[in-house]
């Protein structure tokens, strides 16, 4: 293994036209921001990178939705990221963005460089145009039907109906998002990087040279290469991204796949002047967290760039973690089925290092896992608050009862003594080799064990009973566990960053770096603690169940939207459309019928008469919300009692998806008795 002077994290640029989700926590920011925690405590040299991508076609097709331009989209989304990011804690030395000027700097130059030097390929080919909008279409603003399954509103690139990949070319009927016309196809020219030409390569340096890699990585890299790398287009047609800079490229932009991984070199810079260093000397060590969606971007794509470009080092390691699920289904942003990070901060204040234990505990890093709102109640009740809180709230509580906060002397140590001591250190070495080897659900579970043995120490050692016949020996054993909490506080700051810092503030410790852990004399006798708090507070049922309502809610609201209407009933003939008599009415008077839930006793003026009507709309209406409205009245209808009021005709509703009862009105008032043909 090379010895390295630094180490250079960059964590995925998440996509600026929505919010962050626990799914992006759990895949990359978390594991991140452990990793960078870890090497700082260890008093290494550490630039931690993250930023938001803004280019591409997404963010234009929702600025075009809500009427607004792309910088306003990726401005409002930029900006609650980032403050969602520093409100969780994920302590990036830069956040930066990829529309800033530094960017489209940096990524401009590196184009210029690689076509200078001859590394670009250039392509003509048949894309499709929209005449009226006078532009070369992108994939995702050409509609039209799958040819797989009917869908009619598939896109060029992708049938979001079943799933099924497809060309622009694929499609039936294709037409413009932009004009909703017909399009043609024009020729257009771009520029490709020959990713072939760096297969032999890539071939060497990853399946040969980079076997330590995690396997879901090292075998989806091996699949791509073994099935033949194809040139990839680095420019298209768009009028959002960084301009290709060739007075021959007017209209076109960097790809976006090819301008953002350069988004942590422009990062960088805006870190600082001495960028060069952290990509371009062979001793910075360089390692990519990302989500098993961007490994053949990571991994063979941009360490393609960066071989072609020829000055800058590549990733030592690219340790992605497969996809997060949610309540047993697949996050999705447009199903809005996610826990979002901005609403997590907000409705459980002071729980930021919940979420990351619970995430970090259930980090999908060789499977696909699953966050369950149970799941993160029990990590909460049954490790944070049962494990960690009670051996540290019980430490300290003693030591205020016993020596008004002031930390013991210790006696002769005996055998337990010295042993729960010395596991501090061999607990040390192995969370260390866990986080050297990027495995950080199996770190935090070795870091939680020292809170465990502190647990059974005190438990074991009783000095509540002690105390009364030996309280020399007790002030052993509460040193020994005092010693325990002090060696916590580093121990769980990469995992638990504000409860430690608050845990510190308990124990009046100052943040100590990773070489101290594993000492015994952390907190020196005559060193007086402060009163304690609770270091976490369970959580209760009911706040776990109004998540789950949520969700179910979202659920509800997503099946009704995309509803199928119920098929056609039977055909009936005209002369039995014409025996009904439909008229418009007012409903003048409105009250519930006693002892039911859906009845309610109406009387409408039809024009004809005044008239009683049972409706079952009481679910959906209160009587002062009917009062004064006109509604469609089957007239003819056979009088039926119900509940003992005799009921004459029938009021039309329409009964939505989610099974909820309309009105069907006029949409102008017209004079009650008009009939409706």
């Amino acid at each position: 293994m090379t010895d390295y002077k630094r180490t250079l994290i960059t964590s995925a640029l998440p996509y600026a036209n929505g919010p962050v989700h626990i799914g992006h926590l759990a895949g990359v920011y978390v594991p991140a921001d452990i990793y960078a925690r870890y090497l700082r405590l260890k008093g290494e040299e550490v630039a931690f990178i993250g930023g938001s991508d803004e280019h591409g076609v997404p963010i234009t097709l929702k600025a075009k939705k809500e009427g607004v331009t792309p910088q306003d989209v990726v401005d409002k989304y930029h900006g609650m990221i980032k403050d969602s990011f520093q409100r969780f804690g994920i302590s990036f030395d830069v956040y930066s963005r990829t529309s800033a000027k530094v960017h489209h700097e940096t990524a401009s130059e590196f184009f210029k460089k690689l076509y200078d030097d001859g590394k670009f390929i250039e392509k003509t080919s048949e894309q499709y145009y929209d005449e009226e909008a006078n532009q070369f279409l992108a994939d995702r603003y050409i509609t039209g039907t799958c040819p797989k399954c009917g869908n009619e509103k598939a896109y060029g690139d992708q049938c979001e109906s079943c799933g099924t990949s497809l060309n622009a070319t694929d499609l039936i009927n294709p037409k413009s998002v932009l004009s909703g016309n017909i399009p043609v196809m024009k020729e257009t020219k771009h520029w490709y990087l020959p990713l072939d030409q760096y297969e032999p390569w890539l071939k060497e340096w990853i399946l040969e040279g980079h076997k330590e890699w995690k396997t879901n990585v090292y075998g989806q890299c091996k699949s791509w290469i073994d099935s033949g790398l194809q040139p990839r287009a680095v420019t298209r047609d768009l009028d959002w991204g960084v301009p290709v800079p060739l007075d021959e490229a007017k209209g076109k932009v960097l790809y976006v796949w090819f301008d953002a991984p350069i988004g942590y070199i422009s990062a960088t810079k805006e870190l600082t002047p001495e960028w060069e260093k952290w990509w371009k000397d062979p001793e910075t060590k360089m390692v990519h967290f990302i989500g098993k969606d961007n490994i053949v971007f990571h991994c063979i794509i941009f360490p393609a760039m960066l071989k072609a470009e020829g000055t800058y080092i590549l990733p030592d390691n690219v340790p992605a973690n497969e996809f997060l699920n949610l309540e047993g289904d697949k996050i999705s942003t447009s199903r809005n089925w996610a826990v979002w990070l901005h609403e997590y901060l907000d409705e459980f204040p002071g729980k930021e290092d919940v979420l990351k234990y619970t995430l970090t505990a259930n980090a999908p890093e060789t499977k696909d896992n699953d966050f369950t709102w149970k799941d993160y109640q029990a990590r909460n009740n049954n490790e944070l608050v049962a494990v960690l809180g009670n051996f540290v709230n019980r430490a300290l509580v003693l030591t205020q009862k016993y020596y008004e906060g002031v930390i013991p002397e210790a006696g002769e140590l005996n055998t337990t003594d010295r042993t729960t001591l010395l596991e501090i250190r061999n607990i040390k070495a192995e969370v260390e080799k866990s986080l050297d080897n990027y495995r950080f659900r199996e770190a935090l579970k070795l870091a939680m064990d020292l809170a465990r043995l502190g647990n059974k120490y005190l438990a074991d050692e009783e000095p509540w009973k002690v105390v009364k016949t030996d309280p020399e020996r007790v002030k052993t054993v509460m040193n020994t566990c005092l010693q325990i909490t002090a060696n916590l506080t580093i121990m769980l700051q990469p995992f638990l960053p504000f409860s430690m810092d608050k845990l510190r503030g308990f124990i009046n410790l100052e943040e100590l770096n990773w070489a101290n852990l594993g000492r015994t004399d952390l907190l020196p006798a005559g060193h007086k603690v402060n009163t304690p708090e609770l270091l976490f507070e369970k959580i209760e049922d009911a706040t776990i169940e109004a998540q789950v309502q949520k969700l179910l809610d979202t659920k509800k609201a997503n099946e009704a939207a995309n509803a199928v209407a119920k098929p056609a009933k039977e055909n009936c003939t005209y002369d039995d459309f014409q025996k009904m008599d439909i008229r418009t009415g007012t409903i003048i008077e409105a009250e519930k019928v006693a002892k039911t839930k859906k009845l309610m006793k109406l009387k409408i003026d039809t024009g004809i008469d005044q008239r009683t009507v049972v409706s079952g709309i009481a679910e959906y209406y209160e009587p002062e919300q009917v009062i004064g409205r006109q509604v469609s009245i089957l007239v003819n209808l056979e009088p039926r009692e119900l509940r003992g009021i005799m009921s004459q005709g029938m009021i039309l509703m329409a009964e939505d998806a989610d099974g909820s009862l309309k009105f069907v009105s006029p949409v102008q008032t017209v004079k009650n008795g008009s009939e409706i043909k």
